[in-house]
C-alpha cells in the first residue's frame, strides 16, 4: 500500500525486478567493514548514472576510503538526509538461496565467510531505489543527502566520515532519518519515539597467570581457570547489580588460551560485548565488570590483567517529534495495522547511526522494517535473526516497502521542514 505517494515516486513492477537483481548482486558481494571498496565504487557509479528530471541536479561524494554521499536538489527548500550502512560480516553464509554468497576475506588471522547478515544489502538498495525515484521525480522541491556510510558493524563507520569531513563537504540537513531490516512480517514497521535502540561497548580483556607443565599446576596461576571464573562471576552483573526495571546484557564472544593440552598457558583472552541505555546503568556495569576481572585476579594471585576498550556504539534515541511524524507518515503510506509504534518497546541492538545526527545537533529517527513474508512462514519464532549465518530477507515485499518508507518519511520532511538551504 502506497496510497500518499505521488505516482511518479511509486515504484513500477519493472523497477522492483531491476532492484531484486541488484540486491541479488549486493548479497553475493559483501565486503567487510573499512573493506567496502566495490561496494562503494557500485554505489558511486549508480548514484552518479541515475537519470534526472528536469530541473534536478546532483553530486556525487567519495567520503574517505568507502563512503559515498549522492546530494539531490531541486529548486529551494528544505535539506534532509538518510542514511545506510554498506558493510558486511565474517559469517559464512548457510541461507541455501541461490544468491547466497561464497565471499571469503582474512579476519583475524584466519580465512572467513562473509555475508550481509545483518540485512546492509536490503539498506543498499532500497536507499538506491528511493534515491532513483527521487531523482527522475518532479513531485518534490529540495534537497536530499544520501549518506552510504561504510563500517557500521565495527561502530567506526560513522567516526571515519566525519573525520573525513562529511559535513564540510556536504549540505547540513534539519533532520536525518535512517532503517534497518529486521526479522518482522515484510510490509511491517517498527518505530518508537526515545530509547529504541541500546548503547554497546566491548572489551578485550586478557588474562595474565603463570605458564608451565600441566602436570605441576601447583607452580603455576592458571590463566584458564581464571578466566572462566571471571566469566562466570559476570553473569552476575545483570541478575544481581541492575535494576530487574532496567534493562543491560553482558556477552563473552571469544574465549582463548592455550595451545597443547599439557601446558598451561601464561595468558588467555575474552572478549566482552555490554549494552545497556542509560548513563547511571552503564556506569554501574562497566564499573561492576571491572571491579571482578581485577578482583578475581588479585583473589588468584595472578597478574594484573589488561583491559583494552574498542569502538562503542551510542543509545539511539529517537527524537519525539520526529519519530511522531514518522509514525503518520508510515501508518497513513501502508497503513496502521503494519506499525508496531508502542514508544516503551526497545530493542537491545545498537547504531551509530546517531553520531552522524549528533554532531550537528538535529534530530533524527531510526525505524525498522520487516524482511520475511510471513504467509510463507508456518512458525514466526523460528526466523533467523539479524547475524545468523541463515539470515537471508524475502526480497520480493522488502525491499519496495523499506524503498517506499523512505520516500514518503523524506518527502513529508521535506514538506515539513520547508526553509532555505543550510551548510
Amino acid at each position: 500500500m502506497t496510497n500518499n505517494l505521488p505516482a511518479s515516486l511509486i515504484l513500477s513492477e519493472t523497477a522492483i525486478a531491476d532492484q531484486i537483481q541488484e540486491y541479488k548482486y549486493l548479497h553475493q558481494n559483501p565486503e567487510l567493514s573499512h573493506r567496502e571498496y566495490k561496494t562503494a565504487d557500485y554505489i558511486e557509479q549508480q548514484l552518479a548514472e541515475m537519470p534526472l528530471a528536469p530541473g534536478a541536479d546532483r553530486q556525487v561524494h567519495r567520503i574517505g576510503e568507502t563512503g559515498v554521499v549522492g546530494v539531490l536538489s531541486r529548486g529551494e527548500g528544505a535539506t534532509v538526509a538518510f542514511r545506510a550502512d554498506i558493510d558486511g560480516l565474517p559469517i559464512t553464509e548457510k541461507s541455501g538461496r541461490d544468491y547466497a554468497s561464497q565471499a571469503t576475506a582474512q579476519y583475524e588471522g584466519a580465512t572467513s565467510g562473509v555475508m550481509h547478515g545483518c540485512g546492509h544489502d536490503t539498506h543498499i538498495a532500497a536507499a538506491l531505489g528511493a534515491a532513483r525515484l527521487f531523482a527522475a521525480s518532479e513531485a518534490w522541491e529540495g534537497q536530499l543527502v544520501f549518506i552510504m556510510q561504510p563500517a557500521e558493524e565495527v561502530a567506526t563507520g560513522a567516526d571515519a566520515l566525519l573525520e573525513a569531513g562529511l559535513w564540510e563537504k556536504v549540505p547540513h540537513p534539519v533532520v536525518l532519518f535512517g532503517q534497518h531490516v529486521f526479522p518482522l512480517p515484510a510490509g511491517h514497521f517498527e518505530v518508537s519515539a526515545g530509547e529504541f535502540l541500546s548503547a554497546a561497548d566491548s572489551w578485550d580483556v586478557t588474562v595474565r597467570g603463570v605458564g608451565g607443565h600441566g602436570s605441576q599446576p601447583e607452580v603455576t596461576v592458571d590463566p584458564i581457570v581464571l578466566g572462566a571464573a571471571m566469566i562466570t562471576r559476570l553473569q552476575t552483573v545483570v541478575s544481581r547489580e541492575v535494576s530487574p526495571l532496567d534493562s543491560a546484557v553482558v556477552s563473552v564472544g571469544v574465549f582463548q588460551g592455550g595451545l597443547k593440552n599439557n601446558i598451561i598457558p601464561d595468558s588467555a583472552r575474552f572478549t566482552l560485548n555490554i549494552r545497556t541505555f542509560s548513563p547511571e546503568t552503564r556506569e554501574r556495569v562497566l564499573t561492576a565488570i571491572e571491579r571482578i576481572i581485577r578482583g578475581e585476579a588479585m583473589t588468584a594471585g595472578a597478574p594484573e590483567p589488561i583491559i583494552e576498550t574498542q569502538a562503542g556504539f551510542p543509545a539511539t534515541i529517537n527524537d519525539a517529534d520526529a519519530t511522531a511524524r514518522v509514525q503518520r507518515v508510515l501508518a497513513s503510506t501502508f497503513g496502521a495495522e503494519k506499525i508496531f509504534a508502542d514508544d516503551t518497546q526497545r530493542r537491545m541492538g545498537s547504531e551509530d547511526f546517531s553520531k552522524l545526527a549528533t554532531a550537528l545537533g538535529i534530530p533524527y529517527v531510526f525505524w525498522g522494517f520487516g524482511g520475511y513474508d510471513y504467509t510463507r512462514i508456518d512458525d514466526p519464532a523460528s526466523l533467523p535473526g539479524n547475524h545468523s549465518p541463515f539470515f537471508a530477507p524475502d526480497p520480493e515485499i522488502t525491499l519496495a516497502s523499506g524503498t517506499h518508507a523512505a520516500v514518503a518519511v523524506l518527502l513529508d520532511a521535506l514538506e515539513h521542514y520547508k526553509a532555505p538551504r543550510q551548510g
